[in-house]
């Protein structure tokens, strides 16, 4: 089996490879759009409770204003907790990041591999027609010669 051959059953492997290290990058992408959209729409309506609450609180009784700040400290803690879920998703993201771009180099470095290899046994095989022509020739020549001398 030629070496380009050999190569090329790698390569065919790593490009799987590669696949799935970029659906798992795409999908960690995915997440990450999702749980950031999340974080934002509770920190929106954190704030327009927040602005609620603030002109309310003038007018309002002793018992509203703490049930309003108990709502706004449950929604801090979502949000805290929506940021550390993000951060986490992130350092995937990054790692899924990194493993798709080695996957992808070492695929990139087995097809140059595999190119030079090819050529190389293009070469070859060039030499070797070549030098069979160049028997051939030189048989004819001889024939030729020993068909002369013979006349």
């Amino acid at each position: 089996m030629k070496k380009s051959d050999r190569l090329k059953t790698l390569i065919e492997l790593n490009v799987e490879q590669e696949k799935k290290a970029l659906e798992a990058f795409g999908a960690a992408q995915r997440k990450q759009v999702q749980l950031q959209q999340q974080l934002d729409d509770l920190s929106r309506y954190r704030l327009d409770y927040q602005i609620k609450f603030d002109a309310f609180r003038g007018g309002a009784r002793i018992g509203q204003v703490l049930e309003f700040r108990v709502f706004i400290d449950k929604l801090n803690q979502a949000i805290a907790g929506q940021e550390q879920v993000l951060q986490q998703l992130n350092e995937e993201l990054e790692k899924a990041r990194s493993h798709w771009l080695s996957v992808h180099h070492r695929n990139q470095g087995l097809q140059k591999i595999r190119n030079e290899a090819l050529a190389d046994e293009i070469k070859q095989q060039d030499k070797r027609e070549q030098a069979e022509l160049d028997d051939r020739a030189s048989g004819k020549r001889r024939n030729n010669l020993d068909g002369m001398g013979n006349a």
